[in-house]
């Protein structure tokens, strides 16, 4: 590649360890300092020659933590089976000081990142697909929903999303309002609100009936207008489970069922073989 790696430079020291194993990029110079996507590439990966698809996950933490090493077993999966898998940094209160709009923008130009430098990566730019949990679910919403004005570069829009309790609606009635700017800001940003009457990536949705941080009828509203405009939207529900239920280190079996219903969700769209593994393992 032509884009020079760098090292990760995250603060906690678990996190460090987990994404050693990564290859690591300035995605985005911001005045509060950089960011960085975290690569993971499949065994047989070679950038001179694949056009890969691509996954790229957005951390939770309601715009409060930073946490790039969420969804690292997630990432070991995907390369597994022949992606690339990044994890992304978004700022955020922890993480430069950042704030919600911040993190609706980072996201976007994480996408145009990956689709601008895409020949240079060996990774297919039509077949990026974007997963995120609670904040970063609503980032990439955004990035899907109100993607970036026309200003000459790559769409930020994703190929397909996977979401896991996101944050539809910043409405004065949803969840995060007051960590805007303004509540108007919140409102017009917000994904359930925004919905415009075109063709949009198709979307899966995993969210707990038991969730008290981002209510799961939050997830069945945006749902039903997502569908209301054409656009194709699963949700699966999962009884009695919280708010964290998906993560490797919160529910064993609840990670194995997201995670082989995210698999299957991508077979179905083309952007994967299927996995000859799936049955072995149920």
């Amino acid at each position: 590649m032509n884009i020079p790696p760098k090292s990760p430079i995250i603060g906690e020291a678990r996190n460090q360890q987990l994404l050693s194993s990564a290859t690591s990029y300035v995605y985005q110079q911001t005045p509060a300092g950089e960011l960085m996507a975290h690569f993971f590439f499949p065994p047989d990966y070679d950038y001179q020659v694949d056009r890969r698809p691509v996954v790229v996950f957005f951390h939770g933490g309601l715009w409060d933590i930073s946490a790039p090493a969420q969804f690292i077993p997630h990432c070991h999966h995907f390369a597994s089976r022949g992606m690339v898998a990044i994890t992304v940094e978004y700022r955020n209160k922890a993480h430069l000081d950042g704030t919600p709009e911040d993190a609706i923008i980072d996201a976007k130009e994480a996408m145009i990142f990956l689709k601008t430098h895409a020949a240079s990566m060996g990774i297919n730019p039509e077949k990026i697909i974007a997963i995120g949990a609670s904040a970063g679910g609503n980032a990439v919403l955004c990035t899907a929903v109100h993607p970036q004005a026309n200003d000459g570069r790559p769409s930020s829009q994703p190929a397909a999303m996977i979401l896991f309790g996101p944050i539809s609606d910043t409405s004065a009635k949803g969840i995060g309002n007051e960590s805007f700017a303004s509540p108007k800001i919140g409102k017009l940003l917000s994904p359930s609100s925004n919905i415009p009457k075109k063709e949009l990536p198709p979307c899966l949705i995993f969210h707990g009936k038991a969730d008290r941080v981002v209510p799961f009828e939050q997830s069945e509203r945006f749902a039903k207008r997502y569908r209301k405009k054409k656009n194709t939207c699963e949700l699966m529900e999962f009884e009695k489970a919280g708010h964290t239920f998906f993560n490797f280190n919160s529910d064993e079996r609840n990670y194995e069922l997201t995670l082989r219903a995210a698999d299957h969700f991508l077979v179905e769209l083309g952007i994967l073989e299927p996995d000859p593994l799936a049955d072995i393992m149920r």
